[in-house]
């Protein structure tokens, strides 16, 4: 008696849709989490674009005089016991006016750079902040420069500036 044995040499229909959908399912994992990468993959040039636009702004602030009536260089700075024999005997304290002379004048300005950078900048008296008794709040003063650039970048740098 001979024995035949029959042996398949293939793939039945049922095997191959289930290879394909399980194959198709991989690629779709793959190719979400590819796109998710290359979405995200301008975000760090968006911040350092944001993080450059408030620094630039900070340097052009912190270029300033500190009171309207600080003498060029800083010496003697107003309010000072060397100042109470000159014109420059007092500080005229945060008053915002557009000759941009001193860092008071920049609180509360909003500026929209070359690089569509939206910036805003707020000065505020920073004394306490430091430690200084009440009477001497206004020797010290924080600058807060916060840059949005287009995409969705946020920078926030601040700054203290003393009155010597």
């Amino acid at each position: 008696m001979h024995t035949i044995y029959c042996s398949h040499k293939g793939f039945t229909l049922i095997e191959m849709i289930v290879f394909i959908v399980v194959v198709a399912i991989a690629l779709l994992a793959l190719l979400g989490v590819v796109d998710q990468a290359n979405s995200r993959n301008v975000d760090p040039i968006i911040q350092a674009r944001a993080l450059e636009c408030a620094q630039a702004k900070m340097d052009q602030i912190w270029g300033r005089k500190f009171d309207h009536n600080s003498p060029p260089g800083g010496i003697p700075a107003c309010g000072s016991e060397e100042a109470e024999t000159t014109a420059w005997e007092n500080c005229t304290g945060i008053s915002p006016e557009s000759s941009f002379n001193d860092i008071g004048d920049y609180d509360g300005t909003t500026d929209i750079t070359l690089d569509n950078c939206s910036i805003t900048v707020e000065v505020t008296d920073a004394g306490q902040e430091l430690g200084l008794i009440p009477g001497e709040n206004n020797q010290f003063r924080r600058i807060t420069v916060t840059a949005n650039s287009d995409g969705g970048g946020q920078a926030v740098i601040s700054a203290y500036r003393g009155n010597f």
